[in-house]
């Protein structure tokens, strides 16, 4: 690159749970700048974890952040081209990546649920997940099942 990179910006932690990952989780989910909408969605979903998870002692938070751990991954496949072939070369991925990933999945696959409110179908999602199971934890597992057929590949890694 020919200019220096970028600083990296520091996120403020969220006002209710004094965590930085739930304000990116919050500013993944915020539609057209309306970020006091998303922290309402986020909270609420919370508390309908809570509600639906009150026969645990796992305080909704950490279902959330586990629900992210599960629905993280590990590697990934990446098209490289070599001698006129493409192949699916499987590369480990950086930690900021992981995060963003799965966060992403997470939003994308609660959405894609049906249900009345996009706290709902989150709710859902995060429980699903939780479980190791939902939408977001399938492609997880279809990324790896993918870099796992892909191995033969690895030599190619750039």
């Amino acid at each position: 690159m020919r200019k220096t990179k970028p600083k990296k910006r520091h996120l403020l932690p969220d006002p209710r749970f004094n965590d930085v990952l739930v304000t990116r989780f919050v500013n993944d989910l915020m539609k057209d700048g309306k970020k006091s909408i998303a922290y309402t969605i986020f909270y609420d979903t919370l508390d309908l974890v809570g509600k639906r998870m009150k026969n645990d002692e796992v305080a909704p938070l950490d279902v959330w952040k586990k629900a992210l751990e599960n629905v993280t991954p590990q590697v990934e496949v990446k098209s490289r081209r070599v001698g006129g072939a493409n192949f699916q070369v499987p590369m480990e991925i950086r930690n900021e990546r992981k995060v963003a990933i799965s966060i992403k999945n997470l939003i994308l696959y609660a959405a894609k649920r049906s249900g009345k409110s996009m706290a709902d179908k989150l709710a859902a999602e995060i429980v699903a997940a939780f479980n190791q199971e939902g939408g977001a934890y399938k492609k997880k597992e279809d990324t790896h099942r993918m870099a796992e057929a892909n191995r033969a590949f690895a030599h190619f890694r750039f």
